[in-house]
């Protein structure tokens, strides 16, 4: 027999129970962001000047920049004991607000002019550090949460379900609710229109003895009337009421009500990119791309002299590909072999393919024949960072078999990218290649940030992995 504490601790505990969790979480936070400071601080003093060094100013910091973040996360209710049950999201919410709080601390420390009291090594030691112990403290936090939950060993949620008895036990078995943290004290099956307002009669009357924190109608949502009865007798019952999930949400991880004026709807998939972001990564775009276009022209002319003496042909490789939204444009790449492939039919590079020339096989390997593109980040056709574009009779074919792929041109295509860095580049002749390449393209949208462009731009020039399966 498996024991719930809902079982045995009175509503009122489990509410100040949970409020209890959300302060030894933020608690968690604040601790970790003071021993960071500390540790940096002190480290840093001892390898430079055998001492401690001013212990109580980095402890002072700590605590600043700790009750900003602390602050933030309580207000927008970071700590709820719910979001910890979800795996997904921590890491992009941590990363998101640290370079904020951190930012809003250099600002306030340069205005008050104690900045100059750190070294710059101290400085970057604490926010990476600082980073670091964050995330890993989150990711424990939610392990333990999830394992407790798994076995009933929080209290949570008490649920009452209401619905057709397919819809209660097809819930019940895809999600497991038990395993969320929730207790399902009971559930009311509807038996069909003719006894619906007795049906609804008696499971009121069960949730008033009950007393759940939540009620889920399980009806299907093309049941309106069904549904509007159901919400009209537990409007009266003090409990949440929820409107339970259809099978289209659970392909999509962030959806959610949005209300403009008047207008209400399901908000299911949110543009990839705000005005903002776009703008700041056009800006990040133009200045990297123009400073390397100036620094690599005498690569380009030595690339270009070596492609003329190794073959016939132009020094520029022109093929046709999508970009945003799906708009055509021409990809500059320096020429590699000795077609020019660019129809209906185009045959993708294979491991010693004798198409590719001397030259070539080295610009390859290098991924020097890419560096064109930097001419296309100029025009706006593309980013330094993206989904890599493919050739069109190649899109169109994987469009029809891969579910999203459309999704890789909501953003622009880019030199390099996530599945690039990861290994995933050179030979996609195979669905199942294709299909990783596209789940870590369609990952890199929904988790976009200035730094992961860093990241990935560094990943390209320094990682093993991104001159993998070159060919």
């Amino acid at each position: 027999m498996r024991l719930d504490w809902s079982d045995w601790l009175p509503r009122g505990r489990l509410t100040l129970l949970r409020s209890f969790f959300g302060m030894l979480a933020g608690l968690a936070d604040a601790t970790t962001i003071i021993a960071s400071a500390v540790a940096v601080g002190m480290a840093y003093h001892w390898g430079a000047y055998g001492d401690g060094g001013p212990v109580g100013n980095f402890l002072e910091v700590g605590l600043f920049v700790s009750l900003m973040f602390v602050t933030a996360n309580t207000m927008r209710n970071e700590y709820a004991l719910s979001n910890f049950l979800q795996t997904a999201g921590h890491g992009r919410r941590t990363v998101h607000l640290w370079n904020i709080v951190f930012a809003c601390a250099l600002v306030f420390g340069f205005a008050t002019k104690t900045t100059g009291e750190f070294s710059r090594a101290t400085i970057v030691g604490f926010y990476l550090l600082g980073l670091g112990c964050l995330i890993a403290t989150r990711a424990a936090v939610v392990r333990l949460v999830r394992a407790s939950a798994s076995v009933g060993g929080l209290p949570l949620k008490r649920v009452f379900l209401v619905g057709h008895e397919a819809d209660v036990e097809g819930f019940a078995a895809r999600y497991q609710p038990w395993e969320s943290g929730m207790q399902v004290v009971a559930a009311a099956v509807l038996r069909g229109r003719d006894t619906l307002e007795e049906d609804l009669a008696l499971a009121a009357a069960s949730a008033r003895m009950l007393r759940p924190d939540d009620v889920f109608i399980l009806a299907p949502w093309s049941e309106s009337e069904t549904i509007d009865a159901c919400i009209d007798v537990f409007l009266r019952v003090p409990a949440s009421i929820h409107l339970g999930p259809e099978r289209v949400l659970d392909r999509f991880g962030d959806a959610r009500i949005s209300r403009v004026g008047a207008v209400s709807s399901l908000h299911l998939v949110r543009r990839p990119l705000s005005s903002g972001e776009v703008a700041l990564k056009r800006a990040f775009d133009v200045l990297v791309a123009a400073a390397a276009v100036a620094l690599l022209s005498p690569l380009f002319a030595l690339v270009a002299l070596a492609i003329k003496l190794d073959s016939p042909g132009p020094v520029f490789f022109l093929q046709r590909r999508y970009g945003f939204n799906q708009e055509p444009f021409r990809i500059f790449k320096f020429r590699s072999m000795r077609t020019m492939d660019d129809g209906r039919h185009v045959q993708q590079a294979q491991v010693d393919d004798p198409r590719i020339t001397r030259v070539g096989r080295i610009l390859r390997a290098t991924n020097i024949d890419e560096l064109p593109q930097l001419f296309n980040v100029l025009s706006g056709e593309m980013s330094l960072v993206g989904p890599r574009p493919h050739a069109l009779a190649h899109d169109q074919m994987y469009e029809q078999a891969i579910a999203f792929y459309a999704r890789r041109h909501n953003v622009k295509p880019g030199i390099t990218g996530w599945a690039q860095v990861n290994g995933l580049r050179g030979d996609t002749s195979g669905e199942g290649k294709m299909r990783s390449r596209v789940e870590h393209d369609l990952w890199y949208i929904d988790n976009w940030s200035p730094l992961l462009d860093l990241r990935i731009l560094w990943l390209t020039v320094f990682s093993r992995k991104a001159y993998r399966n070159a060919v």
